[in-house]
């Protein structure tokens, strides 16, 4: 791998960028993709999410703009407004004093603004296929200039039924156009997209058996159905990440995870395709901020989102095939850093869990939350069979509650009962020998046992020392001039 972008042909301007944003070293997919790019091949690139595929195709778009022209020479397709607005400002970031102009044109969004926007003549525009299909068709956009094309998360894109937009897109433009295709995944619709129409085009894959980054642990938790909000909780109060994005398959479930959360205390907030663009937009604004702790989103409004905080990724639904749950579980562990994904599973669902594990190569371990700690799975019962142990204190044989609980914590240490015939051979020896001639009674193997005096043998001051006992219990602890008072006699 390279080690530094200057090695790869890129302007000595956009190094400094990326120096002044604490990016130095390029990535594997940079490395590879961004020399084929800069030579105008068209490009198929796939690697991991989180891998800096954004700067593998912006970085040879960029060196090809013509900052004197007017005309629109590059478009970038995208599946989502979220994914088209990071995009955006990493384009600025770039072209911060070049001169260079860059527009989103996303859906959702007020068509007459974008129009009145677009006569300050862009070079760059990034947008939805849908939208940018409706300004094709009432002409406000001309791509007869365009020099390259990027359709990032391309699956994504035709998954949503884009695909015959993108190609309406594709014979807008001049013949001789690059064009790029990057994602994490490449199902296999996408070839016969791929040969239709691209020229020879270079595929780029880095590790592509190994489709989730290294750097990411992947755990399941199983519970029953009417648990999962419950425990959902309890992985956030026990982890307590910076910011975490927990999924769900279904919008008609977000307002309900949200209120359930929310009443127990939790930071969240949703994030789905059904709500307004300022809704989205202010969501988004504010989770990047730290705003709120958790972001509840189904798969299409969080597809490709880069927000470095993300330490955890929890599927409260598990994704509906193994490429969703890449994409999932890509929103954390990027670029090298450390993450954790954690699937909320039922009994019923543990073979999908299964099928991800072999379908991806890669190890999704169960685990179980108990007192406070993530454990292994079994270990949660054993600690429950050693808190039976303790018992009500102050019964015969039983441990006592400050044996119970020793020092330090922790569970208590087991002292069995004694057994029940020495318990009975020690209370029979500490009775008095029944009176000379008394009756002994058989039990029930046929011996003789001991039996206590009758109540008429007993001796006739025995009220007498029960007070004396009693009399001298409530003065333990009494100072001697008390006690010497309350020996006198009269008192």
């Amino acid at each position: 791998m390279n080690s530094h972008f200057a090695s790869l042909n890129i302007d000595d301007f956009y190094v400094r960028r990326l120096r002044d944003l604490n990016i130095e070293t390029p990535s594997a997919v940079q490395a590879a993709a961004i020399p084929v790019a800069l030579e105008g091949k068209d490009v198929v690139a796939q690697s991991q999410t989180g891998s800096g595929k954004t700067l593998a195709y912006l970085l040879p778009l960029l060196h090809k703009i013509d900052k004197t022209a007017k005309e629109i020479q590059a478009v970038i397709l995208v599946p989502t407004r979220e994914l088209g607005m990071q995009i955006l400002l990493t384009l600025e970031q770039l072209t911060e004093g070049t001169g260079i102009r860059s527009q989103s044109l996303i859906g959702g969004a007020a068509i007459s603004r974008q129009i009145d926007r677009l006569k300050l003549r862009p070079q760059i525009v990034v947008g939805t296929p849908g939208r940018i299909m409706e300004l094709l068709k009432v002409r406000k956009l001309s791509f007869h200039h365009v020099r390259s094309v990027v359709v990032d998360e391309v699956d994504q894109v035709f998954e949503l039924g884009s695909m015959q937009e993108v190609e309406a897109i594709l014979k807008s433009m001049m013949r001789d156009r690059q064009v790029l295709f990057f994602s994490a995944t490449m199902p296999q619709p996408i070839r016969a997209v791929i040969d239709r129409w691209m020229n020879e085009p270079v595929y780029v894959q880095v590790h592509p058996e190994q489709r989730t980054s290294q750097t990411l642990e992947h755990l399941y938790f199983v519970c029953e159905d009417r648990d999962k909000i419950d425990t959902l909780r309890r992985i956030v109060r026990l982890y307590n990440p910076p910011a975490a994005i927990v999924f769900v398959n279904e919008t008609d479930d977000v307002a309900e995870v949200v209120g359930k959360l929310q009443y127990a205390g939790l930071s969240i907030e949703a994030l789905y395709g059904e709500a307004g663009k300022q809704e989205r937009a202010k969501v988004m604004q504010q989770f990047r901020a730290g705003k709120f702790q958790l972001l509840l989103a189904t798969d299409i409004a969080a597809r490709g989102l880069d927000i470095p905080h993300v330490t955890q990724v929890i599927n409260l639904d598990p994704p509906i095939d193994a490429d969703h749950y890449v994409h999932r579980v890509g929103r954390t562990g990027r670029m090298g850093k450390k993450g954790t994904a954690i699937s909320i599973i039922t009994p019923k669902e543990r073979f999908i869990i299964n099928k991800f594990s072999k379908a991806l190569g890669i190890e999704i371990h169960e685990k179980e939350l108990s007192y406070g700690k993530v454990v292994e799975p079994g270990q949660h019962r054993r600690f429950e069979e050693q808190r039976q142990v303790r018992v009500e204190p102050g019964r015969r044989g039983d441990v006592g509650a400050e044996e119970a609980a020793p020092r330090g914590g922790g569970l208590p240490a087991y002292k069995p009962a004694p057994p029940k015939a020495a318990a009975a051979k020690a209370r029979i020896s500490a009775e008095p020998a029944p009176a000379f001639g008394a009756a002994a009674a058989p039990n029930d193997s046929g011996r003789e046992a001991a039996v206590r005096p009758a109540p008429a043998a007993a001796p006739a001051n025995k009220r007498k020392n029960d007070r004396a006992r009693e009399k001298d219990r409530k003065n333990k602890g009494a100072p001697r001039w008390l006690k010497d008072k309350q020996n006198k006699p009269g008192t």
